[in-house]
């Protein structure tokens, strides 16, 4: 750590020094061209509606980030996308290094267990990940991000009501073998390393792969086993061949995968005994935890004519997780959790995209088969229990969508679209207690099963939705575009994996699906002869049957009950610019409001009381809406930066990179957890120093993450009382890390 920070004041005082034989002329000069390659709004080219179109014409709220700009700022994971997204919230979940939980304008799902859709999709070159296992993706071999934000029902589909995150990798686009390594050093020993080469074997004809490999030491350690707690230990790889036999036809097959063997992530226990440190356990539960994703995808294009193109992505994706989480965070086994999860997928999408005079259309099909499953032990150990949960949901979706846009004049473009969705799924759930630590399932073959199965059940549910959308653009010149839409999302229903039907019998029926309507007014463009470039919008959404998902202490045992609660009303506003105020000099900023409310909540409370909903049954439906606030949803969320680039003699460049981001308050559940909350708001600050040469081979940077050391909760586990040992854990945030990047293209 010592000799980072020596590190980092020896790049400030090398700026201090060099900034005076910088050539004047060369400053201007070299500005000039780098911010005449800037991408202003206008400029950047995205895929949000399944074509390449220009950011200031998509009639969407998009962020889109280029590899290299993440590169620059020392991003290790999509989880930093958070830090400069409006309303868009991003962590690893709770208990896990590599699943990813994502919230868009207040939806989302923190729930990650197998069968439980998300609700925001996770796209990696426009094939859907089905599970959010290992889908905290590094920063590798990565054209760009696009966040969607809102329902992408039409042009997406399945999963997406709060809105679509695009991984897109680079495409190989070389006429002779080049390739580039990057090698890192930081606090808590953090070595990462990244290697990636492309090599052209004729003009029609290449292959690229990619190889990152990262390890850290743990941000804290179990006291109890030794071990690391929080480390990283994660290899991924990425490969794909690219083919070209005419001008009209293209081919693509990649592949990947993720390795994480990083030690289970226990959290830390907020209820006393507690340890000091935050990032410190005493779980007794293992620290053995592996999580295997990998994918392979096929993709090709026909250019037909000059009107039409036809487009097919063949893909599959599998992987496993095994792991532990210790709920208690205490040597013994009072509240352990083993867990497996096994997941797979293969996908079909056929597009066709059509392009005249005055007007551009995409329409096709979509199929996909996926089954989860997975099981895990509830072992309390103070009863001398275990419940064991098993269980796998197949799916089997059918859609066909389309989308056409038309400019009615030279200023105004109208744009409508539809899909039609069938989801198919096939519950199974199997739920069965035993007197001993651990079922027959994790190892104990002594167990003995307590009476019958308390769940066991196999059924069936269809769900069809059709999700629409309109909208309307205007140009007011070539430089600002305003635009309004109107559409709607659709989350298909399923089967509560941890269903108890002793304690609540409605289990085998399931739940209903999630929609989300949302109008939208934006505003894009450039001002000031293009030195302000900026994109905003204004939304309005109803939510409607949410899928809620509730934990809750049940005698020696821990319930739950996933149910449609009611509905609620998100508005809020969203903004983001950049300003160059000098040839060398760039700020950018955003900043949103959410006022998410809930209108109706029905929750389910397992004890009673008795009163005219219920009068002779034991639990019942209440409407608690009141009392319930939205998860993982600060009402403001911000951030500012500024990039200055000074340009030396030698023709080579060092750029400062600060920035802050803001985030307010917010809950982890949506009842009240006074030790669980993030309850404070709080500032995350950051700042990257980076010299590049001046053929744009060689860099060199230092990165600081969280400099003020801030301590921020990010997700947590609520099982009070005596019997499950008043576990109440909590996880954090990243602490202050300090990191140097070298780079090298050849």
């Amino acid at each position: 750590m010592n000799r980072l920070v020596k590190t980092a004041l020896m790049a400030g005082a090398a700026w201090t020094a060099i900034s005076g034989v910088a050539a004047a002329q060369s400053v201007e000069t070299r500005a000039q061209q780098q911010n005449e390659q800037a991408a202003s709004v206008e400029d950047i080219v995205v895929t949000a509606r399944r074509r390449e179109e220009s950011l200031q014409d998509v009639p969407v709220a998009v962020t889109a980030v280029s590899g290299e700009q993440l590169e620059a700022r020392g991003a290790i994971d999509i989880t930093e996308l958070a830090r400069s997204t409006p309303s868009l919230t991003l962590n690893a979940a709770r208990g896990s290094n590599s699943t990813l939980i994502s919230f868009i304008r207040g939806v989302g799902q923190q729930d990650p267990l197998w069968g439980f859709d998300p609700g925001v999709g996770l796209y990696i070159d426009d094939v859907y990940v089905a599970r959010p296992q290992a889908a905290v993706l590094d920063i590798f071999d990565v054209e760009r991000i696009e966040v969607l934000r809102g329902p992408q029902g039409t042009l997406y589909g399945r999963n997406t009501i709060g809105g679509a995150i695009k991984y897109v990798t680079r495409r190989i686009n070389v006429d002779e073998p080049e390739g580039s390594i990057r090698a890192s050093y930081g606090s808590y020993d953090q070595r990462d390393f990244v290697a990636t080469a492309a090599l052209p074997f004729s003009e029609d004809f290449a292959v690229s792969a990619s190889l990152g490999r990262y390890l850290r030491d743990g941000y804290g350690v179990n006291l109890n086993t030794g071990n690391e707690h929080y480390n990283k230990d994660v290899t991924a790889f990425r490969a794909s061949a690219e083919w070209t036999p005419t001008d009209s036809l293209f081919f693509r097959l990649a592949g990947d995968i993720v390795k994480d063997d990083s030690n289970a992530r226990h959290g830390h226990r907020e209820t006393a005994p507690s340890p000091t440190d935050p990032y410190d356990t005493a779980a007794g539960a293992g620290d053995t935890n592996k999580v295997v994703a990998k994918g392979l995808s096929l993709t090709g294009e026909w250019a037909v004519n000059d009107w039409l193109t036809l487009k097919s992505i063949t893909a599959a994706r599998d992987g496993f997780t095994r792991g532990n989480i210790d709920f208690d965070n205490l040597p013994g086994p009072i509240l352990d959790i083993p867990a497996r999860y096994d997941d797979e997928q293969f996908s079909q999408e056929f597009q066709a995209l059509l392009t005249g005079d005055r007007w551009s259309a995409v329409a096709g099909v979509y199929y996909m088969d996926a089954t989860a499953s997975g099981a895990f032990d509830t072992v309390v150990g103070l009863a001398n229990l275990t419940t064991l949960t098993a269980g796998s949901v197949d799916t089997k979706s059918y859609a066909v969508f389309g989308d056409v846009s038309l400019d009615v004049t030279d200023a105004l473009s109208l744009s409508v679209g539809g899909r039609f969705t069938h989801d198919e799924k096939t519950g199974t759930v199997f739920r069965q207690q035993y007197l001993g630590i651990r079922s027959p399932d994790f190892g104990n073959n002594a167990a003995v099963p307590l009476g019958g199965p308390r769940t066991d059940y196999t059924a069936t549910r269809e769900f069809e939705e059709f999700t629409p959308r309109v909208s309307a653009s205007y140009k007011f010149g070539p430089d600002l575009t305003a635009y309004a839409s109107w559409g709607k999302g659709f989350k298909s229903g399923g089967f509560d994996m941890r269903g108890d039907a002793v304690l609540y019998p409605d289990t085998v029926n399931g739940y209903d699906p999630e929609i989300v309507e949302t109008y939208e007014i934006g505003l894009k463009g450039s001002l000031f002869d293009r030195r302000f470039t900026f994109a905003t919008a204004i939304f309005d959404s109803s939510y409607e049957d949410q899928q809620i998902t509730t934990q809750y202490p049940a005698g020696a045992t821990v319930a739950s009950v996933v149910d449609n609660v009611g509905s609620s009303s998100i508005r809020g506003w969203e903004f983001e610019g950049r300003l160059r105020a000098t040839p060398a000099l760039t700020f950018q900023g955003t900043l949103s409001y959410i006022d998410a409310k809930f209108d109706e909540f029905l929750a389910y409370i397992p004890t009673g009381p008795l009163n005219a909903t219920c009068p002779t049954q034991p639990g019942c439906f209440v409407d608690v809406s009141n009392a319930r606030d939205f998860q993982n949803t600060p009402e403001w969320t911000g951030s500012i930066g500024a990039t200055y680039n000074l340009f030396l003699s030698d023709g080579s460049m060092i750029s400062f990179l600060p920035s802050a981001a803001y985030r307010g308050a917010y809950q982890q559940f949506e009842t009240p957890a006074p030790l669980l909350d993030q309850s404070d708001s709080f500032w995350l600050y950051d700042a990257s120093v980076v010299w590049t040469s001046a053929d744009d081979r060689l860099t060199f940077g230092v990165h600081g993450k969280n400099l003020s050391d801030e301590r921020y909760k990010i997700g947590g586990y609520n099982f009070p009382g005596a019997l499950t040992g008043d576990s109440i854990i909590a996880f954090y945030g990243p602490p202050r890390t300090v990191t140097a990047t070298l780079g090298l293209k050849f």
